[in-house]
């Protein structure tokens, strides 16, 4: 088919790829230079890195790496992109695109790697067409004897064993490129995004935190988990119980009550994950959640990022709300020293300004009555303080890898809430804890 796209899987095959790339980008800036120059306007590296044919060429090379430098953008963007400039926000927010599907060639290869010569016999009937993508995977709709639909995830090939030198390469590449500002440290960051990976691309791994999902939420009303077929499963095909529901971003059409009865219940799922469970499904990606008017369930998809939380950091995050509720300062102070914000509890402006910004976080909390997040400027006033606080690279550090996560979940749940105009009484919510 026109749009698929063969993925490479040789550690060489993989670094060739970003070596042309580097190379076609070196191009387009000798010979938009030349022309920049020869017109008088000068030599600016950042503005000839980032020309629309550059991003382009960064972009779509990128993502037919599939898991690596998707998963990056994901990590390093936080869906929020509060640390990063606009450039890589930008270009990261393309690298979270769906990817071009394996040609059927390459598929039926990696079926009769994980299932064996005779794959086809296992079900009724195969689509070989995906009809969902993720960042290291697509996803196939089959039929059982009985009649019964299953949705088949089947991971890309080569993805497990080139994580650590895929990550290396775009790290590098964005390094060189000067897209990664010098004063953020994120050597942590990278070494959570080879293990986050490394995580993801075992789905025997995933399927153990769905089907405990499956447990936490069975008395739950408001949820839909779907059930995993282990005997059709394997550490790089994840095969469940295929359901039928609406994309949650395609529920706009839904009254403002059922709407914000949507964005309410992800949000108490979040409170019970920190405060309950003490397990979080880290990706906010709205193609993880769907919903189902009928019966009125959300139905949670793709468990890969999901994390476990030590009791600490769980009593820790309960203090920094409760503060922030309270708007306490002192009480944030000491709630994000726990977390491993700070080194001390000792006060200084860097501080001050973290202390702000987790207030701000934490405005729904003290809101009395239906916090309207359609026409709150939350988002957006985070994103700015976020920005400036980065600014501060004398005192700026990456702040603990749990935490980017944690935050992450909770930006992405805002975001949700306010696409689906929501308004929810989170105080009210919280109460409870």
């Amino acid at each position: 088919m026109a749009n698929e796209r063969s993925v490479p899987t040789s550690r060489l095959s993989r670094f060739a790829k970003l070596g042309s790339l580097a190379t076609g980008v070196a191009t387009n800036m000798l010979v938009g230079g030349a022309k920049s120059a020869l017109s008088g306007k000068g030599w600016d590296n950042k503005s000839l890195l980032l020309q629309p044919k550059n991003i382009e060429n960064l972009a779509t090379q990128l993502s037919h790496l599939r898991g690596a430098a998707m998963k990056l953008g994901q990590l390093l963007s936080m869906d929020a992109g509060d640390l990063l400039t606009p450039e890589l926000a930008q270009l990261l927010s393309l690298l979270r695109a769906d990817a071009n599907p394996m040609p059927h060639k390459q598929l039926v290869s990696v079926l009769k790697e994980q299932w064996g010569d005779d794959w086809l016999s296992r079900f009724s009937h195969i689509e070989l067409r995906p009809f969902a993508a993720a960042s290291i995977g697509q996803v196939h709709l089959a039929y059982i004897e009985n009649g019964a639909q299953l949705a088949v995830k089947i991971q890309y090939p080569g993805i497990a064993k080139s994580v650590v030198s895929d990550v290396d390469n775009v790290i590098t590449l964005l390094t060189l490129s000067r897209l990664l500002p010098k004063e953020l440290d994120i050597k942590l960051l990278v070494e959570e995004a080879k293990a986050q990976l490394l995580a993801e691309a075992d789905y025997t791994l995933e399927a153990q935190y769905l089907a405990r999902y499956k447990n936490l939420l069975s008395t739950n009303p408001h949820f839909k988990v779907p059930s995993v077929y282990v005997e059709h499963s394997t550490a790089q095909v994840l095969t469940m119980e295929y359901v039928d529901a609406k994309p949650i971003e395609g529920i706009c059409d839904l009254s403002a009550a059922e709407r914000s009865h949507v964005a309410e219940q992800l949000i108490d799922l979040f409170f019970k994950e920190m405060f309950e469970f003490k397990l979080i499904q880290t990706d906010p990606n709205f193609a993880n959640f769907h919903y189902q008017p009928e019966s009125q369930k959300i139905v949670l998809f793709d468990f890969g990022a999901t994390r476990e939380i030590t009791a600490t950091l769980s009593d820790a995050y309960l203090a920094l709300f409760k503060a922030g509720s309270n708007n306490d300062r002192e009480g944030v102070l000491n709630a994000a020293t726990a977390i491993g914000y700070f080194k001390d509890a000792l006060k200084d402006d860097y501080k001050e300004r973290v202390i702000d910004l987790f207030l701000m976080a934490c405005e729904p909390l003290r809101y009395n009555g239906e916090f309207d997040f359609k026409n709150s400027e939350l988002a957006s006033n985070i994103k700015d303080a976020g920005l400036q606080l980065s600014a501060q690279s004398q005192q700026w550090h990456t702040p603990p890898v749990d935490a980017l996560f944690i935050h992450r979940k909770l930006a992405g749940l805002y975001l949700i809430a306010a696409r689906l105009e929501a308004k929810i009484n989170i105080k009210a919510l919280f109460s409870h804890y």
